[in-house]
C-alpha cells in the first residue's frame, strides 16, 4: 500500500511539474539579417520595422536577434561578402532593404527566405515570377513606380501649369532605369518630355544641374532614395533651391529636407508591414507562396517653405489634398 501511495504521488509531483518547466523553456531564437547599401545609424525606416516586430511579441535577444549589415553606400563591392555573413551566421531570413539588396540576395541564395522593403517592377528585375505567386525565396513589397511617376508628374503640373520638361534624377541601376521606362507612358499623355539624368555618388550633383540647365529643365523628379545617395538629399536639394527648381519625390524625407513636394507610399506603415511577412515566414509560410503586396496607404506632403524660396504658389487644390504641410 505504501509503494503504491509514493508512485501515486511521485506521478502527481511530475504531473505538477511538468507544466512549470514548460513554462520556462526558453522561447526558439530567430536570427534575421537586415541588409541595406545605405549607411549604418539610426533610421526611422528600421525603427519602424523593429516596431513592427514589438508588435507581434518579437523581443530583440529574447526570441529575435536582427544582424544589420549595410553596405555604406559601396553596394556593387560589398553586397556579396555581407550576404556571405548572414549565411555563415545562419539568417532564418534576411530582409532585403531595396531593389539592390534583393538582386543580390537573389545571387547569394536559393533557400534562404528573403523579404523585399520595397522594389521597383521584381517582375520585371528577375526577382518574382509573378506578384500573386512569387515562386522562389523572395517575397515582400513593391513600390507600384509607374502609377507614383504619372502621379508626381500630375502633381507638378499642377503646380507648375506651362511644365513640358521634367528631368528623372537617379543612381544608375536598373531600378532607375524601369521607373523612368515606366514613367514615359504618363508623360506622353500630359505632353511631358523625360530626361534621364543619372548620378553615382554627391560629387555628381553639380554635372547634373549643369546638364539641367542644358537640357532648359522645368523641374525635377528624384529619385535618390532609397540608396546610398539618400544620405546627401539636403546637398541636393540646396543646389536645386539655389538655381530656383522645384524639386519632387517619392519620399517624406525629402520634403522634409527640402524638395516641394513628396507623393508616395507611407513608408512606416510599409516597414511595419515587412515584419508581418518575417512573422509569416518563420511561422511556417513559404515565400514562394506569399504574393508580393502593393502598399495601401499613400502621402502627400507639401513643404510651402521650399515654394516660398523658389517663387511658387501652391494652388489651394493641391493644399486641400495635402496629409502634411511643411511650414
Amino acid at each position: 500500500m505504501k509503494k503504491i501511495l509514493s508512485f501515486a504521488l511521485s506521478t502527481m509531483l511530475i504531473g505538477v511539474s511538468l507544466p512549470a518547466y514548460a513554462q520556462h523553456q526558453p522561447e526558439k531564437l530567430y536570427r534575421i539579417g537586415f541588409l541595406s547599401g545605405g549607411f549604418s545609424g539610426p533610421s526611422s525606416n528600421v525603427e519602424a520595422f523593429r516596431q513592427g516586430l514589438r508588435d507581434l511579441n518579437y523581443v530583440e535577444g529574447n526570441n529575435i536577434v536582427i544582424d544589420y549589415r549595410y553596405a555604406e553606400g559601396q553596394t556593387g563591392s560589398r553586397y556579396p561578402a555581407l550576404l556571405a555573413d548572414l549565411i555563415r551566421l545562419r539568417a532564418d531570413i534576411i530582409v532585403a532593404d531595396g531593389s539592390g539588396p534583393a538582386r543580390a540576395a537573389k545571387k547569394a541564395t536559393s533557400t534562404i527566405p528573403v523579404v523585399m522593403t520595397t522594389s521597383t517592377d521584381p517582375v520585371g528585375q528577375g526577382l518574382v515570377d509573378s506578384l500573386a505567386r512569387p515562386g522562389g525565396n523572395i517575397t515582400g513589397l513593391t513600390s507600384v513606380s509607374e502609377e507614383l511617376g504619372g502621379k508626381l508628374l500630375e502633381l507638378t503640373k499642377e503646380v507648375v501649369p506651362k511644365l513640358t520638361r521634367v528631368a528623372i534624377v537617379f543612381p544608375d541601376g536598373l531600378a532607375g532605369q524601369l521607373f523612368v521606362k515606366q514613367t514615359e507612358g504618363p508623360a506622353r499623355t500630359l505632353a511631358i518630355r523625360l530626361i534621364p539624368l543619372t548620378v553615382r555618388q554627391p560629387d555628381d550633383y553639380e554635372n547634373v544641374f549643369r546638364a539641367a540647365a542644358k537640357e532648359r529643365v522645368e523641374a525635377i523628379i528624384s529619385r535618390l532614395g532609397p540608396s546610398p545617395l539618400s544620405a546627401h538629399r539636403g546637398q541636393f536639394m540646396a543646389l536645386a533651391t539655389k538655381r530656383r527648381l522645384p524639386v519632387v519625390s517619392q519620399g517624406t524625407d525629402d520634403a522634409e529636407a527640402g524638395a516641394l513636394l513628396s507623393y508616395g507610399r507611407d513608408v512606416f506603415a510599409q516597414y511595419r508591414r515587412v515584419a508581418i511577412f518575417v512573422d509569416k515566414i518563420l511561422k511556417g509560410a513559404k515565400p514562394a507562396e506569399l504574393p508580393v503586396e502593393a502598399p495601401t496607404k499613400f502621402e502627400l506632403v507639401i513643404n510651402l517653405k521650399a515654394a516660398k524660396q523658389i517663387g511658387l504658389t501652391i494652388p489651394q487644390s493641391v493644399l486641400a489634398r495635402a496629409d502634411k504641410v511643411i511650414k
